[in-house]
């Protein structure tokens, strides 16, 4: 393995469209959302131990989720676990990872990669990801896994590349964010768009400087503290600081602004589990097409439905066609999958009127 490998795992999120089962004190992220087991950051983990050993391996969370993480990945130090004291979008955890690991290895080259998504061809997946820190390691580039887009799905953003290549790596021309439907269509059927997959590589001294040209403020902000990261200083230092830093993406604050974007055309079994829907989609089905996720429950005329219960609980269902039917004891949830953009709506609307407590 090569030592200057390093892989940063972005878990903060609350994951609200995943909702009941996704919690603000239990996101789903550390949840077996799969059914296999383990939860999604134990199989992402586990995932990039095949590209660096264990102590290249940082987590990017939420300072309220520091005892989860541990309890999910006890052989990760303290060290490895990055707390941010607020939610200030992607932009200032990338640039604070890039300020730490800077710290500890000045020719680090990183992954930076969400904790809650799926890969079913992890061989494929890791070699892409080889060939593209291979790539980065030694020129000045931001480079991104772009997806070959099987559908115009409208909840992606897509990335338009040059069709030359230099062994498989395409430059970029352009990003365009969740576009409608027919400009969609129109981008699936061209030939040179894909999906972005928000799993970026490149080395410390690049990204860096990407962030002192295209978003300085985070960059000014962040970098002086570089006496204090990898110290016992450094939580002190980013609790005053990083709530100062913008509150902006990655996509925006560098990846469309940068000249030096490159992509990797990949396939390896990718969903983004952004829903109960994708969820549907990726697993396991019964001869109705129904994944069902309990030990006790009766579908009768039932169809192209996602069923979670809890242990032991029985739920009979019948005649109904496309829902998603989640119960988590406190809450119950029975919603047409066709309309499942709403429920993060309705979570803010139950907020109003019951509060947090379940949410």
């Amino acid at each position: 393995m090569n030592k200057n490998n390093y892989v940063a795992i972005m878990a903060g999120g609350i994951g609200s469209r995943f909702w009941p089962a996704s919690r603000v004190n239990r996101p789903k992220q550390f949840l077996d959302i799969m059914g296999v087991g383990k939860s999604l950051i134990q199989l992402t983990c586990e995932r990039f131990l095949k590209l660096c050993p264990k102590e290249n391996i940082f987590i990017v969370t939420n300072g309220i989720y520091k005892d989860l993480v541990k309890e999910h990945l006890p052989y990760l130090s303290d060290n490895q676990i990055i707390c941010e004291p607020s939610r200030n979008n992607t932009a200032p955890c990338v640039a604070y990872t890039a300020f730490k690991l800077l710290s500890l290895n000045p020719d680090a080259n990183f992954v930076v990669a969400p904790s809650d998504h799926i890969i079913l061809k992890e061989e494929a997946f890791i070699e892409t990801v080889r060939k593209g820190l291979a790539f980065t390691a030694k020129n000045d580039a931001l480079c991104t896994l772009g997806i070959e887009p099987t559908r115009p799905d409208t909840g992606y953003g897509y990335i338009k590349y040059d069709q030359e290549d230099n062994k498989g790596i395409h430059k970029v021309e352009r990003f365009t964010e969740k576009p409608d439907f027919d400009t969609a269509r129109l981008f699936v059927s061209s030939g040179n768009y894909l999906w972005n997959a928000g799993i970026f590589l490149w080395n410390v001294k690049a990204v860096l400087k990407a962030f002192k040209e295209n978003a300085p403020k985070i960059h000014e902000i962040l970098g002086a503290g570089m006496e204090f990261y990898n110290t016992k200083e450094e939580q002190s230092f980013i609790d005053k600081a990083y709530p100062t830093t913008p509150s902006i993406s990655i996509d925006y604050a560098l990846m469309e602004k940068a000249n030096n974007v490159y992509t990797i055309p990949s396939e390896f079994g990718w969903s983004d589990l952004g829903t109960w829907g994708s969820l549907h989609a990726e697993s396991t089905k019964d001869e109705n097409n129904n994944t069902v996720n309990a030990s006790r429950a009766m579908l009768v005329d039932t169809s192209d439905c996602l069923v979670r219960l809890p242990k032991n609980k029985l739920a009979v269902i019948k005649d109904l066609k496309d829902y998603i039917i989640v119960d988590e004891g406190d809450v119950l949830l029975i919603y047409p999958k066709s309309k499942e953009q709403e429920i993060k709506k309705i979570t803010g609307e139950i907020k109003a009127d019951k509060g947090e407590a379940y949410l």
